[in-house]
């Protein structure tokens, strides 16, 4: 799924919903290009319990994702660094920066849960970058 920003800047995200898949910033390279590909998913829905990247939080420096193009071909990557930020501190320019490489960046939420606000208050970010 193809994902812009909203009106007030910030990354859209998946529907809310179990089973929605993770979604491409389309203002960002595609996988296996030069530059950070960002991937956006829900870690869960309080309706639906895990979604996504439900597991996010378990990946380490070293493990391989991959990520199945829309030809069909394969961009492999490794995890490099592990991450969590919190949502009003967000490091936009370090998660975006374009890398001279191909890179990967999967976000979603984390952390601690808010229940007055409905939502985490931060963010997991992994960084990965291409490997054969």
């Amino acid at each position: 799924m193809s994902l812009g920003l909203r009106d007030d800047g910030t990354l859209q995200v998946p529907p809310l919903r179990g089973d929605a898949p993770a979604g491409w910033y389309r203002h960002s390279p595609t996988p296996g290009e030069v530059g950070a590909s960002v991937l956006v998913g829900h870690v869960d829905s309080a309706r639906d319990g895990p979604a996504v990247f439900f597991r996010l939080r378990e990946v380490t420096v070293g493990d391989r994702v991959e990520v199945r193009r829309k030809d069909g071909s394969v961009a492999r990557f490794a995890v490099t660094r592990v991450a969590v930020f919190a949502k009003d501190d967000f490091p936009s320019a370090e998660v975006y920066a374009a890398p001279d490489h191909p890179g990967l960046r999967l976000i979603t939420c984390g952390g601690v849960f808010d229940r007055g606000e409905g939502s985490y208050r931060s963010n997991v970010v992994v960084f990965a970058e291409a490997v054969p």
